[in-house]
Parts: structure tokens; sequence; C-alpha cells
């Protein structure tokens, strides 16, 4: 599928930062929220299919790519801090019309605190295999084994806690296989993805898996909330386990989109396709 050519860039003051964000297409907002050290180029590979029904909007978290901060990040509200950024991004596309959000991972965590604190904002939430500890209650030891992810990275280096955090939510590195010699512009975005996975490793896993979700004001929430994993990913993954169980906490079913975490770059055409018959479930 090829990337859209036609899209808008565009920065938004917040408190503490400047947020670097893009949007395409025409039609009722779709705020697209990146997990992970991922940002506004993460989704390239479904935004033309759905900017045909939505405006698409992708952007870059705060401390992330071309997004900067000028006060520093608090640690213990990182994830509210996070959320509130997306409100405020929202507020600026949207005005008060409702939106639709697809969230991604770590990004699927931080959708949680925006949905139970501005769900009148919100129509539907696409929650792609959240990462949390809270939805994992079998897992008891996964926030202490976060914290020890970030001391790693701190003592040893980004690719030792990269070799004790992939075991650890079941998943395994799968390097990108270039079939072309790199451009300028690609090049550069591996520059800023370096960069961002130093701040991931570093500080941001240890923040989201501290962060509780508030389970009770998701149940009486008026947003369509859809949790949603990989149907290639398994229970024994961190981020699939929280999507089936946020379903069973919220007395709904889980809908299963094609691929795995990644779906939406690994299996773009059907994971757009999917995510278009999920929102369109829920108009009208």
């Amino acid at each position: 599928m090829a990337t859209t050519a036609t899209f808008s860039k565009a920065t938004l003051d917040v408190p503490g930062a400047k947020l670097y964000y893009e949007f395409r297409g025409t039609g009722p907002v779709l705020l697209m929220m990146p997990g992970g050290p991922a940002d506004a180029t993460t989704f390239r590979q479904i935004e033309n299919d759905l900017a045909k029904k939505y405006t698409v909007v992708t952007y870059d978290p705060r401390t992330y790519s071309r997004s900067t901060c000028t006060e520093a990040v608090d640690d213990a509200t990182m994830v509210e801090i996070f959320a509130d950024d997306a409100s405020r991004l929202l507020e600026t596309i949207a005005g008060d019309r409702k939106s639709c959000i697809f969230a991604s991972s770590g990004g699927a965590t931080i959708a949680l605190d925006l949905i139970a604190k501005h769900p009148e904002q919100i129509d539907t939430a696409v929650i792609h295999e959240p990462p949390s500890p809270t939805l994992n209650p079998d897992r008891p030891d996964m926030r202490a084994e976060m914290e020890r992810v970030c001391e790693v990275c701190k003592s040893d280096g980004l690719f030792a806690a990269m070799q004790v955090f992939l075991p650890l939510v079941g998943m395994q590195a799968t390097p990108p296989q270039p079939d072309h010699e790199p451009t300028p512009e690609e090049n550069e975005q591996q520059a800023l993805m370096m960069g961002n996975m130093q701040y991931f490793f570093g500080r941001y896993i240890a923040n989201v898996a501290r962060f509780e979700p508030d389970i009770e004001a998701l149940k009486c929430s008026p947003v369509r909330i859809v949790p949603a994993f990989g149907a290639e990913s398994t229970d024994e993954q961190l981020a699939c386990a929280g999507a089936k169980n946020l379903a069973r906490y919220l007395g709904t079913t889980a809908a299963v989109f094609p691929g795995d975490h990644g779906g939406f770059d690994g299996k773009p055409v059907e994971f757009a396709a999917r995510l278009l018959e999920v929102l369109d479930a829920g108009r009208g």
C-alpha cells in the first residue's frame, strides 16, 4: 500500500511541551495513538485507506521525534500527562465534536486514562493490545520487572535492556530487512527512533507499568470501548492478554485483528479494512 502524499503538518503548544502532528482525509476525526517508541509515522501503511472515511490524525508524543519538551516530565504522572496531551489535540482538531480513537500498545494504556477523564470527546475507542500489568493480575511481578528493564538500560545500555524486555512480554525481535538503500529521510527517521528507544527503555515502560487504569470509570463510560488483539498474538504475550482481560472486565467481546502486535505494519491492507469495519459498526 502506498503511503499518503497529501497530509498537513502542524504543532500544538501544550503545558510543558510542543506537539508535532499530521492530519489527512475528511470526515470524523480518528486519532491514532502510537505505543512504545513510535511516532506520527507509525501508521503510514494504513493512513490512506482510513483517510477515505476519516480525518486521520497522527502525532509524536511529547519527548519523541519532532515533539519537544519545555519542562521535565514527571514520572509519577507520565501517563496522565500524555493522555492530557491527546485530549488537547482532540480539542484542537475536532472542537466539541466527538472523535474516534485507535490506540496501540502503550498508547492503548494511555488511551484508557483519556477515556476515563474525557469521555465527552470520544465516540469509539479501539484499544489494541494494552500491555498493562493491571490488566494482567496473574503477573504480579510485572511492575518490578519493568523497573528492572529501565535499570538495565541505564547501567548496561539499550541492547541489554531489549534482551530483558522482549522475553518478559512474550515477544521476539524482528529486525526489518531493508530491500533498498535507505533514503536521507529514512536515515533521519531511524536516528529519531534510536532516541525514542532510549527514552522508551530508560523511563517510559516503567511509568506505563505503574499506571492503574480506572476500571470502574471505564465500565460506566458512555464511550464505545472495543478491546482488540492480533489473530497471530498469543495469550502468553502481556499485551494480548491485556486486551482479552480488558474485554472481560468490561463485559464485552474483544475484536480480532489481522496479524500480531504490529499487524498494522505486517498486514496493512487487511488491518485497515478491519479497523474501518469495527469503527463503522458503531456508527448510525
